[in-house]
């Protein structure tokens, strides 16, 4: 078993009064564009693909190239897989969960984002009309592609 402190969610796997799931602030982005909706109409929350699902997660997306083993697809209970808004093969291997490599990560993911515009276009859109849980496989909760998309997403 994981360090409880360091990977609450492996910690509160199935065990009652076990630490909670990490649940992220929703993102309300400071500009609108020619395709973007209102500053205060997005809800877009991270969260762990093997936490619990939960009434409030409202449309669960995973934004990872590869499925990640272990974990059935009745498991996850996504409503969607955007395999094509997750960073390149490339870029994931070269990240390797790296911290000393997250900034320099996140501007090579940004940029690889930005030739995604219609795929993120189309889930600000769904961000605008329910809440969109963007799900991460990572173990750390701060430095993993979700908070990037995230980031993208409530920026525009």
């Amino acid at each position: 078993m994981s360090n409880p402190r360091k990977y609450p969610i492996d910690a509160a796997r199935g065990k009652p009064g076990a630490l909670g799931t990490h649940r992220s602030r929703p993102c309300f982005p400071q500009k609108t564009g020619v395709d973007s909706v209102s500053p205060d109409a997005l809800d877009v929350r991270t969260k762990r693909l093997d936490a619990p699902r939960a009434a409030t997660d409202g449309r669960r997306v995973l934004a990872d190239r590869v499925w990640p083993p272990g974990i059935s697809r009745q498991e996850a209970a996504l409503d969607e897989w955007l395999k094509d808004l997750a960073p390149s093969t490339e870029l994931r291997q070269w990240f390797g969960e790296d911290q000393k490599r997250w900034p320099e990560f996140r501007t090579r993911y940004r940029a690889e984002l930005t030739q995604r515009q219609r795929l993120l276009n189309s889930l600000r859109r769904s961000a605008a009309q329910q809440r969109v849980t963007l799900l991460y496989t990572a173990k750390d909760a701060r430095f993993n592609p979700a908070t990037v998309l995230k980031e993208v997403l409530c920026a525009q």
